[in-house]
């Protein structure tokens, strides 16, 4: 089988190490365009024009399902692609785990980018699945672009702020853009330590999710003790390259790098 995956950037590595830890056969499709990064600032007309022409690029490769992971792309272009690439080609948006963090009862934090942070979409997702929680919308400025760099200083500045916004006694955070779930260990490191003696911080990303619904909707069973013969395909606007260097400052992108053969 083959999945195939979008983003702007290098926050889709986060779905596409579940998908392999699911399917270690499966060949992996990797399509992204970092120059046009972000993609959060941009009106819902041109995300829909630039993930379209991510998807598409994905799309020639004659995948068996293709997740867009990335938050903005699903709220903007999910429709369109659906109605571009599907029945043929099953599509998979990417939501904020805010259901299940509700779910827990106890009050919690949406880091999300600042775009995202007060839009109608979060907003509606809150309304329909947490209204009766305590939610705290958190905008974390600059995270999303430090993580694509894998720029050090600038994720611990990023985090520490929004950190210094998470009230006390939150139990949950959703990571509300799929790069935050690369750093999800320093979030996690930057609210406990603002806060000692509280409960382990229970993080919600989204990639696991999309994984399994992938597979899912193709009528796949996860086997993850599968031989990891399945291959791996970086394209960088629409042309092949190889896994970025900021791609590999993050185990996820050493995890596909390591399992992935040569193709």
């Amino acid at each position: 089988m083959k999945i195939a995956l979008m983003d702007s950037g290098i926050g889709l590595l986060a779905a596409a190490a579940a998908v392999r830890r699911l399917r270690p056969d499966a060949d992996l499709v990797l399509s992204s365009d970092p120059g046009s990064m972000p993609w959060g600032p941009r009106t819902p007309e041109d995300v829909t024009r630039r993930a379209l022409a991510v998807a598409q690029a994905a799309a020639a490769h004659r995948p068996d399902a293709l997740i867009i992971a990335c938050n903005t792309a699903s709220v903007h272009a999910l429709p369109t692609l659906r109605a571009e690439l599907e029945p043929g080609l099953p599509v998979i948006g990417t939501v904020p785990a805010i259901k299940p963090a509700a779910a827990g009862g106890g009050p919690f934090a949406i880091w999300a980018t600042p775009a995202t942070t007060g839009s109608p979409y979060q907003r509606g997702l809150i309304d329909e699945f947490a209204r009766a929680v305590d939610v705290t919308e958190v905008p974390c400025p600059g995270l999303a672009d430090a993580v694509e760099h894998a720029d050090e200083a600038a994720i611990d500045r990023a985090v520490a702020a929004a950190a210094a916004l998470t009230p006390a006694g939150v139990t949950d955070v959703v990571l509300g853009c799929t790069h935050y779930e690369l750093v999800a260990e320093r979030i996690r490191a930057a609210v406990e330590r603002d806060l000692p003696g509280r409960a382990p911080l229970v993080l919600h990303g989204s990639a696991e999710a999309v994984a399994a619904q992938a597979l899912r909707r193709i009528g796949a069973a996860p086997a993850p003790s599968a031989e990891p013969v399945g291959t791996l395909t970086v394209l960088l606007g629409g042309h092949t390259a190889e896994l970025t260097e900021p791609a590999l400052a993050y185990a996820e992108g050493l995890l596909l790098k390591a399992v992935s053969p040569a193709i």
